[in-house]
């Protein structure tokens, strides 16, 4: 069993971390094969990215990009009007999207699972700022674990607090729990 994840983003949002800490968690929760890598194009703030994790019961031998993708994180839903996530997708895939609308405003996607969540109101709400802007990464993460269910909260608390001390991994658990609660699931054909 495994999963491929693309995280659609922009610079300064924390796409690379949210693939990593993903990979992590996959880790802990006892998959046997584990990959994360991001892809730049111009290296500034607010240019769009992609990362990709693979995660797989077996191991993984390539550490190439994800081409397509199981799963696709946005956390820039401005992203959605310059690059066609569902090119990215495998058929039945999952998108899960920053967005505050709901599942059934993405008629596009009909023929994909979607999942949504306010993850820059949480960022906000939990005072996820970097130079003042809202960081949606942790919230993302939340809300592709309960989207998916692949990772488990009790991973990703290991994961943040081993990675952040302190306030900062507070607030970043704090996010991924609101964002994993927030989450609302739209199942393919629904």
């Amino acid at each position: 069993m495994g999963y491929d994840i693309v995280w659609h983003g922009r610079g300064g949002q924390g796409v690379v971390v949210a693939a990593h800490i993903l990979a992590q968690a996959a880790y802990l929760e006892g998959f046997g094969g584990i990959t994360s890598a991001p892809q730049f194009g111009p290296e500034r703030r607010g240019a769009p990215l992609t990362a990709s994790t693979r995660i797989s019961s077996t191991t993984i031998r390539t550490v190439s990009q994800v081409q397509k993708a199981d799963i696709a994180v946005v956390l820039d839903p401005s992203l959605m009007r310059i690059i066609n996530i569902a090119a990215t997708l495998n058929d039945g895939g999952l998108i899960v999207i920053n967005t505050n609308l709901q599942p059934h405003d993405f008629p596009a996607y009909a023929e994909y699972a979607v999942a949504t969540c306010d993850a820059l109101h949480i960022a906000n709400g939990c005072g996820l700022l970097k130079d003042g802007s809202a960081v949606v990464n942790a919230p993302m993460v939340g809300a592709l674990a309960r989207a998916s269910g692949i990772i488990s909260l009790s991973s990703l608390e290991k994961v943040f607090t081993e990675r952040f001390k302190g306030v900062l991994a507070s607030v970043n658990l704090m996010a991924v729990n609101e964002a994993y609660v927030a989450t609302i699931l739209k199942k393919r054909g629904e």
